[in-house]
């Protein structure tokens, strides 16, 4: 078994082929050149890890070669050889990113223990650089599917700001795509290798929430039995997302206004303030400045939420993106159930883009999760789609509201969940993803109790 790649770089082609056999037996891959330029020209062709230079080059210096190389192959690790009497050269390599270097003549038992450690750390960057790559095309902005202008100017917004510790508020429908774009912020940021911490405002009373958030000092109440961290302790470092801003009780709002104001907080029971390090990321499908003008949602609140704000486009908006985002998902399901991938039939495509997606791109995703379970050999067409997108755009809602109201449309949609599960409260909260308070509040809000 091979333990890694090693280029040797070398005009002296004894010593040189004296040294590659040694590394050879060791079990390493070697691969040779006589001067810098060769040199080089290998790195392109092969993947290396460790690279043995001399110092003295008939083309360049070892010096100058060791900056070039860590410029381009920042993870490759380079040992400098040198001559007697040139040992500063070596400590000046050292300098622009040489691994070590090593007195040409010294016994092998001091160059392959070298080796070997410099080897073990590149390979150890390899694979981190390996799994950061893949956390990015998990949760980074590779994951935000479309080309539409409007996915396009907001997925620009959000790698901008990226970069930066800006407070960003997403603003949006349910099912907007809200959480993926906070994750995007995240792993694009400095804060990547801290937590991302996810908490849906509107899934907690308020007693629950606030002890989640913020952690209490034991004996703070019955069965506080010892301290608790709260979720900006576990973020501290990293991104917290609080989801549902808009349903915060005011009381919260408060305490998270002094979060902003000064990263610090007090824990339930607690008389001293704890201080964290943190960014909000902050999402709701509601209008918060209409919530300020109703004195439910703080004004001084708003204004620090809202530094950076991104909206996302509601799916029928994106209409283009429609059949990209149905293959992807259902190439991904199709996967999690090991069925072959079906075609889509074009009346099927059609009937998806002439929908209104009042669910918008969670909708979409359970839509085509079902039409995987129900397709056969002969791929999917329309006749698999739910009732719900085999009927006729309807021309009006009951009330005064138009069809293309944005609060007719959402009422329909929760109508039709709640029919689907017969009522079932808790299952079409579940379904609609939204905590089981904001549900009761829009059943209410629309007199649909």
């Amino acid at each position: 078994m091979q333990k890694g790649r090693l280029l040797i770089i070398d005009d002296a082609e004894r010593l040189r082929k004296l040294l590659s056999r040694i590394l050879q037996l060791e079990g390493y891959e070697v691969f040779e050149a006589a001067t810098a330029k060769e040199g080089l020209k290998k790195l392109e062709q092969e993947t290396i890890e460790v690279i043995v230079s001399d110092v003295k080059l008939p083309d360049s210096n070892g010096i100058e070669l060791t900056k070039k190389i860590k410029a381009s192959w920042p993870e490759t690790e380079v040992i400098v050889l040198t001559a007697f009497g040139t040992i500063s050269d070596g400590v000046t390599a050292m300098k622009h990113g040489a691994f070590d270097y090593i007195t040409k003549g010294d016994d092998n038992e001091k160059i392959i223990p070298l080796i070997s450690k410099a080897m073990d750390k590149a390979l150890l960057q390899r694979r981190v650089n390996e799994l950061e790559n893949k956390l990015s095309s998990r949760f980074g902005f590779e994951r935000i599917i479309g080309t539409s202008a409007a996915i396009t100017e907001a997925v620009d917004l959000a790698r901008k700001v990226a970069a930066t510790d800006t407070t960003v508020l997403l603003l949006g429908e349910t099912g907007t795509g809200k959480e993926i774009f906070a994750e995007a912020i995240h792993q694009s940021s400095r804060r990547k290798a801290k937590s991302f911490v996810a908490v849906n405002c509107s899934a907690f009373t308020k007693e629950l929430l606030e002890s989640e958030l913020f952690g209490y000092k034991a004996g703070a109440f019955t069965n506080a039995l010892k301290d608790k961290k709260g979720l900006f302790e576990e973020a501290s470092g990293g991104t917290i997302f609080l989801d549902e801003i808009g349903e915060l009780d005011q009381d919260l709002q408060a305490k998270l206004l002094r979060v902003l104001e000064s990263q610090q907080f007090i824990k339930i029971g607690d008389t001293k303030p704890t201080s964290v390090n943190v960014r909000i990321i902050a999402a709701t499908n509601r209008n918060l400045l209409t919530e300020t003008a109703k004195g439910t949602f703080r004004s001084d609140l708003y204004y620090r939420l809202s530094v950076f704000q991104i909206t996302l486009p509601p799916l029928r908006e994106r209409k283009k993106d429609i059949k990209l985002l149905a293959a992807y998902f259902l190439q991904y399901f199709a996967g999690k159930v090991k069925k072959q991938l079906p075609f889509l039939s074009r009346a099927f495509i059609e009937k998806l883009e002439a929908y209104s997606w009042p669910g918008n791109i969670r909708e979409l995703k359970n839509i085509i999760e079902r039409t995987i379970i129900l397709s056969g050999d002969n791929g999917a067409d329309e006749a698999l789609l739910p009732d719900g997108l085999q009927e006729p755009a309807v021309s009006q809602v009951s009330g005064t509201h138009s069809v293309f109201d944005l609060a007719s449309v959402e009422k329909l949609h929760i109508q039709r969940i709640l029919n689907h599960t017969r009522g079932n409260r808790a299952e079409t909260a579940r379904l609609l993803n939204i905590g089981i308070a904001t549900l009761y509040r829009k059943l209410k809000e629309y007199d649909l109790d």
